[in-house]
């Protein structure tokens, strides 16, 4: 049965993206938004970050965002996205979450290790 309750929704992403501290270091945890990024210094664009940005859960009124800058860089890398998130991806990078089934999450859970993965092989974080 597919969760619906928006705090649900969002407690499970901040625990995908959990489970992958380290490598990635949680930047931002509040109400309005959790955020994770890298731990090594690094070119992010033109600028050098502390760690480079990887994704933030952000709650809205009607749905959770997750907002995943590795299909934004990485966009070879996440070609195989089902119907059903790609039917969540609103632009380049960030996906607006209103249901969450047991696939869909599983879908997640792959695309963030998938994402973290090529940022490892690329010496990002």
């Amino acid at each position: 049965m597919p969760a619906s309750d928006l705090s649900d929704i969002r407690n499970t992403l901040i625990q995908i993206l959990k489970a992958h501290t380290p490598p990635l270091q949680v930047r931002v945890d509040t109400d309005a938004v959790f955020e994770v990024a890298g731990t090594k210094p690094t070119m992010q664009g033109k600028q050098k970050v502390d760690g480079i940005y990887f994704a933030s859960v952000v709650p809205k009124p009607g749905d959770i965002r997750l907002y995943f800058f590795p299909n934004y860089t990485h966009p070879a890398a996440f070609s195989g996205m089902s119907d059903a998130l790609k039917k969540c991806l609103k632009g380049k990078s960030c996906f607006h979450i209103k249901k969450l089934d047991p696939a869909l999450e599983a879908e997640i859970k792959n695309m963030v290790a998938t994402g973290v993965a090529a940022y490892q092989t690329d010496g990002l974080i």
